[in-house]
């Protein structure tokens, strides 16, 4: 399993900005992990990806991309790494094709949700932003890459195939 990784977007409210880190799957896009905050901050993204831990527990050395950021590159994420099993990859400065995927997410949640809203608290704009990914983009949001299904349906079909070999 290979888990794309990005900070983006900035979420604009009356009070203030409001950051998003995320943890996709790439086997089926499915996000696994994901975290708000008012600061970019190496704690925003540890809080994702033990979100994606909490669902996926990874038996097997799990591959994290993500971009250069210094929230990346420090040494309490590279610590946590290395204490889960987990392998850093980095993108290329500059490059946002080695993160598509999780760019993709972010350009789909701002046309489908963030362009269309104004959200007045950081509050308002977390519980939105709760309902976009879990509500629709995991469980409704259809992908072509999944064969026109669900992140959800998508897994659960993989599952019934493998059980039925």
């Amino acid at each position: 399993m290979r888990l794309p990784w990005s900070t983006h977007p900035y979420i604009r409210t009356h009070e203030g900005w409001l950051y998003l880190a995320v943890v996709i799957d790439l086997f089926s896009r499915l996000v696994v992990g994901w975290s708000m905050k008012s600061r970019i901050t190496t704690d925003l993204v540890l809080d994702a990806l033990l979100m994606a831990l909490w669902r996926r527990s990874p038996k097997n050395k799990v591959l994290i991309h993500s971009d250069q950021g210094s929230q990346y590159t420090s040494h309490e994420w590279q610590t946590f790494l290395k204490h889960h099993n987990l392998e850093s990859s980095m993108s290329r400065r500059g490059n946002c094709h080695d993160n598509a995927v999780a760019e993709s997410f972010f350009q789909l949640l701002k046309r489908e949700r963030i362009k269309k809203k104004i959200y007045v608290t950081r509050t308002e704009a977390r519980s939105d932003i709760f309902e976009y990914i879990e509500m629709f983009y995991n469980s409704k949001r259809r992908h072509g890459s999944n064969g026109q299904r669900s992140p959800l349906d998508y897994e659960k079909a993989h599952q019934k195939m493998v059980m039925c070999v």
